[in-house]
């Protein structure tokens, strides 16, 4: 196989293609968070704070060191998570339901198919002899 084939292979499995859609949403959504916390959460510490200054140029005398950067990049970092959080969580609670729910499914098609009492195979309900074995029944076969 080569290289161009294995890498065509590669792009076109599901996972690669999820992993870029949740990079490009990912960027997208990092926009939204940032005008999140400088354009709504700092203006509202700031209001709890008794009218400070900007949170997000605090920075200590004399140096580079910008305290308020990293305190919004903390916030953000914050935000991203908590909404993460709750997506995975969503996503497993529904994944559960819909595991619980094929189970079921699958528990009531188990036994709803009647089987030969002889060889314990499938046998259509209401027959009379098992297509297996040959073994014929006293009544027809009924669902469990």
């Amino acid at each position: 196989m080569s290289m161009i084939e294995e890498f065509k292979e590669f792009v076109s499995r599901g996972n690669v293609m999820d992993m870029a859609v949740g990079v490009i949403i990912g960027g997208a959504f990092t926009g939204i968070v940032t005008s999140l916390t400088d354009d709504v959460i700092q203006p509202i510490i700031q209001l709890a704070a008794g009218g400070a200054p900007d949170v997000s140029g605090l920075m200590i005398p004399g140096t580079n060191i910008n305290i308020g950067a990293f305190i919004s990049a903390i916030i953000n970092f914050f935000i991203v998570a908590l909404i993460v959080f709750a997506m995975v969580k969503a996503m497993n609670k529904f994944q559960e339901a819909t595991s619980a729910l094929l189970k079921k499914e699958e528990e009531e098609a188990e036994a709803a198919a009647p089987t030969c009492p002889f060889c314990l195979e499938e046998v259509k309900e209401g027959a009379t002899r098992c297509p297996h074995c040959a073994g014929v029944f006293d009544e027809p076969a009924k669902a469990k």
